[in-house]
Parts: C-alpha cells; structure tokens; sequence
C-alpha cells in the first residue's frame, strides 16, 4: 500500500466515478446502477436513493474529470474550492470495522459532497506527496478514461475498461502478422 487505505479507496471510486461518463456512455443511467456503485466502493452513511441523487453525482463528474487534464495549480484550486463548497473539517473516525481514518464532512451529508469531499481529499494527498503524475489518461487509442496508478512500479497505463487485454490482443497480433512469436 502507498498511500493510506481511505485514501487509496477514495482514488479508485473517482476514478470509477469519472469513468461512468465515458466512451462507453452512460454507466450510471439509473437510481439502481448508484446503488450498486454505492456498494462496490463501500460508501457508507445516508444515500437517498432518488433521481435528486443520482443527478448531483452525475454533475460532480466533470469536475473530477478536469483534475486528471489539469496542471497542478489547477487540481489545487480545484480541490481547494470542492473542500471549501461543502464545508469539510477533517475528523478522525471509525465506524464498520475500519481503522480511524479521515472524514470530512458527516456521514449524514449528501452522498454527492460525501464523494466530492473525498476525492478531493485524496488528491490533496497526491498533491501533497508531489505525486500527481499518479493521475493518467488511459493509453489505447481513442479510449479517454481516467487511469488512478497505484502501483509500486507506476506502470499502470490502461484503465478498467479492458484496453489492457485489447492491446495486448492486437500486439499479439501484429508480432503474429510479422511472422515473430
């Protein structure tokens, strides 16, 4: 682990959250699929279950988005104004098993300052430790997701989405079509 556990969880469900609005379109068309969203990143506290909801995490995606395309004065201004907007005052928690770790905002706030809160408290992490070259765009050919490298190595270069398996085929491929193995 590089970074703390909240911290390495908040960037992988940003990253995913930023990703559902991407080549392959909608991934969050309805209240149910921010449900299952919900539970796969483990969020916890109040979640409405309301298109109200569903359509305020929907808009934080743009702005997430901007800090993968952003110079790093620009990813400090962004996260400084998304933790100045909801208010966040870090505390030290605990709560479902997990060990003390940071909320800022409460538990009962909307889900969508909840994700935007901690986001920008991951990226504050990032920037802080002079690594946001750890924020990528994914490298296959007209793919445009966002890429979260959490690997010791950063060698990270394809997203979720499969591009890594598909660039893998097609090199196969052309080593095959050159008559190399």
């Amino acid at each position: 682990m590089l970074f703390a556990h909240d911290t390495e969880c908040s960037l992988i469900a940003a990253t995913a959250l930023v990703n559902t609005a991407g080549r392959d379109g909608e991934l969050l068309p309805d209240v149910a699929a921010l449900d299952a969203f919900f539970t796969r990143h483990a969020y916890s506290g109040r979640h409405e279950h309301t298109d109200s909801e569903l359509r305020a995490v929907r808009q934080l995606r743009p702005r997430l988005r901007r800090i993968w395309h952003a110079e790093p004065s620009e990813v400090v201004a962004i996260v400084n104004a998304l933790l100045l907007e909801h208010r966040a005052l870090p505390q030290l928690i605990e709560h479902d098993d997990e060990p003390y770790h940071l909320h800022a905002v409460p538990r009962d706030a909307p889900l969508a300052t909840r994700m935007a809160v901690e986001a920008a408290m991951a990226i504050a992490d990032l920037v802080r430790m002079g690594e946001l070259s750890r924020l990528r765009i994914c490298e296959y050919p007209d793919c445009g997701n966002v890429v979260v490298d959490l690997s010791r190595n950063r060698s990270r270069r394809f997203c979720e989405a499969g591009c890594g398996n598909r660039a893998a085929v097609t090199a196969y491929r052309a080593r095959r079509a050159a008559g190399r193995p």
